[in-house]
């Protein structure tokens, strides 16, 4: 299936002490990946993900973006694919709307840590 030209993703910034800039975070590498793990079989579980991005997320609530594919022109308001983390993308443009998945924490590709994605449109 191809993929989608537009989509609309909310996040949930799971990072670990370093790894975001200009937050104070505690937790290690380890608690990081444990907690984001569980996050996302809650939200693959029904969980009000909104509520989940409200309480957890180290990037600011209610975290939603737009984003055009890959040489695709964004609309008003979107991100191209391009300007976004590579996993951003990576993790939601392959999803059904409704559809929630995760982006490992990669130096090159998810710098910040793990996001927790979930396709709105």
């Amino acid at each position: 299936m191809a993929e989608a030209e537009h989509i609309q993703v909310q996040h949930i910034l799971i990072g670990f002490k370093g790894s975001v800039p200009g937050k104070p975070i505690s937790r290690s590498k380890e608690e990081a990946k444990t907690l984001a793990y569980d996050l996302l079989s809650q939200a693959q579980g029904g969980a009000d993900f909104d509520g989940l991005v409200k309480q957890y997320t180290d990037d600011s609530h209610p975290g939603i973006y737009g984003m055009s594919n890959k040489g695709v022109k964004p609309a008003q308001g979107e991100y191209q694919r391009t300007q976004m983390v590579p996993a951003f993308g990576n993790a939601g443009f392959p999803l059904e709307v409704g559809g929630v998945g995760i982006a490992d924490f990669d130096t090159t590709t998810s710098p910040y840590g793990w996001h927790i994605v979930k396709r709105t449109k």
